[in-house]
């Protein structure tokens, strides 16, 4: 079986998740989980950015900013909900995110009445025009 790309970051990231998902469970806001999964990724000695901004491009002007919940070990970029189910838009940022960065794997972390992990991969050699579309680097 071939290894995912970042599966050991990934791995670290789900433990954690699950960690804080059943000693908090559901009900609290985004900004809780995040600040738990922090504190589970330092205890496992892996870096994480919060609110990692990503700035995306066109014809050379910035037309949009956001931020990444998490960026951990400048590799993975994790989306924390807190919603009943995943939605397709959910799916859409976090490719979206992927696209406008050279980051190519992601976390979707759902903290909801059950817990939901899914993970997204966008490789680099598929980001065409790296002009119209990039990110700012922190």
């Amino acid at each position: 079986m071939e290894e995912r790309q970042h599966s050991r970051i990934t791995d670290h990231v789900i433990c954690c998740y699950y960690n804080v998902y059943n000693k908090l469970g559901y009900g609290f806001l985004e900004k809780v989980y995040e600040k738990a999964l922090l504190i589970e990724l330092k205890g496992r000695d892996v870096s994480a950015v919060p609110q990692h901004p990503i700035t995306v491009h066109y014809e050379g002007h910035i037309i949009g900013e956001y931020f990444s919940d998490l960026l951990v070990e400048n590799k993975v970029i994790v989306e924390i909900k807190a919603t009943r189910n995943f939605l397709p838009e959910h799916d859409a940022q976090l490719l979206n995110y992927l696209k406008a960065t050279d980051i190519e794997v992601g976390l979707l972390l759902n903290f909801g009445p059950k817990p939901e992990v899914r993970r997204k991969a966008f490789s680099n050699t598929r980001k065409t025009n790296r002009t119209l579309i990039n990110a700012e680097k922190a």
